[in-house]
């Protein structure tokens, strides 16, 4: 790996190419234009229904991550891709029991989708030394979403591997945590939220500082803490 490639893939943002799926969502807005405020000279903001930015450095594509071709289209314009946020997701209210119909959808989204744009854009990634940043959830650790839980713990666990396989080829592979953040996904939660500003500062955080794991708030850090604790502990429901 070139000197110029471990420069980039430790430099953060500035003029940085970063690509952000799910931009139009509550997170995918911040980590488009904190990208920006960060120094990025060019964002590309991908969605399935991609929308109007008042910035000249925000190129708007249109992708949806569970099509194979639309993922291949937009890999085959933007090929100057230094960072990848990987933040389109979805939660259905799926479950691992009963009909799995709706749980394979969301999977679709959550896991497969996520493996096919890193992939798509991984000679992009290779030539800079960049950056893949995989969203992740406090769910990936702990059960209780049911099927949003499963497709997350799925992606954390290829994340891991990512890391190991993407490393000698100078790739970072990074991953984010975070409990309840307020965007549209967690609107019909009546619970404590996270400013999702505050969650996308403590990304590019991690990112700009070469952290493969970023831990967005406390509940994140308490689960990830906890996760050696018996099953009993972690899961109280099942004491007999």
């Amino acid at each position: 790996m070139s000197s110029e490639m471990q420069d980039r893939s430790g430099s953060g943002l500035e003029g940085a190419v970063v690509l952000v799926t799910g931009a139009n969502g509550g997170l995918g807005t911040h980590f488009v234009a904190q990208a920006l405020e960060r120094g990025a000279s060019k964002v590309y903001a991908a969605a399935r229904r991609p929308r109007g930015w008042e910035d000249a450095r925000i190129v708007p594509l249109e992708l949806d991550v569970t099509d194979h071709e639309s993922v291949r289209r937009v890999a085959g314009r933007a090929t100057d891709v230094t960072v990848l946020v990987n933040n389109a997701g979805g939660l259905n209210g799926s479950s691992v029991l009963g009909d799995l119909s709706a749980v394979r959808e969301l999977f679709e989204v959550n896991f497969w989708g996520a493996l096919e744009v890193t992939n798509a854009f991984l000679p992009s990634l290779e030539r800079s030394g960049g950056v893949v940043l995989n969203v992740l959830s406090v769910l990936s650790w702990i059960g209780i979403g049911d099927g949003y839980s499963a497709s997350k713990a799925a992606l954390w666990s290829a994340t891991n591997t990512q890391r190991l396989a993407l490393a000698p080829r100078g790739v970072r592979v990074a991953s984010l945590h975070l409990g309840y953040t307020d965007t549209p996904m967690a609107a019909g939660v009546e619970a404590p939220k996270n400013d999702p500003a505050d969650v996308v500062r403590a990304a590019y955080d991690g990112v700009e500082a070469g952290e493969h794991e970023v831990l967005a708030d406390q509940v994140s850090r308490d689960v990830k803490q906890g996760l050696a604790q018996p099953i009993e502990v972690l899961y109280p429901q099942v004491r007999r």
